[in-house]
């Protein structure tokens, strides 16, 4: 079967909906809202859905992976947003070497953890 694929959405789920909206803003993403309880985020063409949805045993078991071409710098800014001070429960791991190559993790407000 071959696939003509144009994007991937995962969708995501929000403790908060209105503070992980500002959380993702903040993060860089551009919003587009689609209902009053699901907007998309985007980068560079692709994407996520954000929804008004938690259920714990899934967020806490949810984990997005970005790969970015210069760690080092997405690193760098990363920090200058000072999201950890901003947004409770929010947590940074730096940049660390592993065999497959180099990642940093940043947990939003609900917990899930993004890879990058």
């Amino acid at each position: 079967m071959e696939h003509k694929a144009v994007s991937i959405r995962p969708f995501i789920g929000s403790k908060n909906f209105e503070i992980s909206r500002s959380f993702y803003r903040d993060l860089g993403f551009q919003e587009t809202i689609l209902f009053h309880n699901m907007s998309l985020f985007k980068t560079e063409g692709l994407g996520f859905y954000l929804q008004d949805a938690y259920v714990r045993d899934w967020i806490d078991n949810s984990m997005v992976f970005l790969e970015v071409k210069d760690i080092d710098r997405f690193w760098n800014e990363l920090v200058a947003l000072n999201l950890a001070t901003k947004y409770e429960a929010v947590k940074l791991t730096p940049v660390r070497q592993y065999d497959w190559g180099r990642e940093c993790f940043l947990h939003d407000p609900s917990g899930i953890l993004w890879h990058f």
